[in-house]
């Protein structure tokens, strides 16, 4: 069994920073495609960013390209997800996710979530 544990989330002002990370239990870690998705209060679950097995390949939400950044090291089984310039409106609870098929398709296996409050 998979299983997926982010942490680093809190409470920050607006144009603040935070890195939210997510360790995996997986031996085959590294031929996942992660993803990071957040849901925000009274709102469906949306799609953040994603990476694919090998960083090669990245995708980002329109709403935080040139903020957000997702990379990962297969050696510690970690994904990040660096946010910058957050926004009052980045507030959610903040979810990794892995495609074991290494795509970002099939979000197979969640974390438990971590809340990112920004305060305007």
């Amino acid at each position: 069994q998979v299983q997926l544990v982010e942490s680093g989330g809190g409470l920050v002002q607006t144009g603040g920073s935070l890195r939210l990370s997510c360790a995996a239990s997986a031996r085959t870690f590294s031929s996942f495609g992660m993803g990071w998705f957040r849901q925000a209060p009274g709102k469906e679950r949306e799609f953040v960013t994603a990476i694919s097995w090998s960083s090669g390949s990245t995708s980002y939400s329109d709403s935080v390209k040139g903020r957000f950044t997702i990379s990962r090291d297969n050696a510690k089984k970690t994904v990040y997800l660096q946010m910058n310039s957050l926004k009052p409106e980045d507030t959610a609870v903040y979810y990794c996710a892995a495609d074991p098929r290494g795509g970002n398709q099939w979000w197979y296996y969640w974390g438990q979530g971590t809340q990112v409050i920004v305060s305007s």
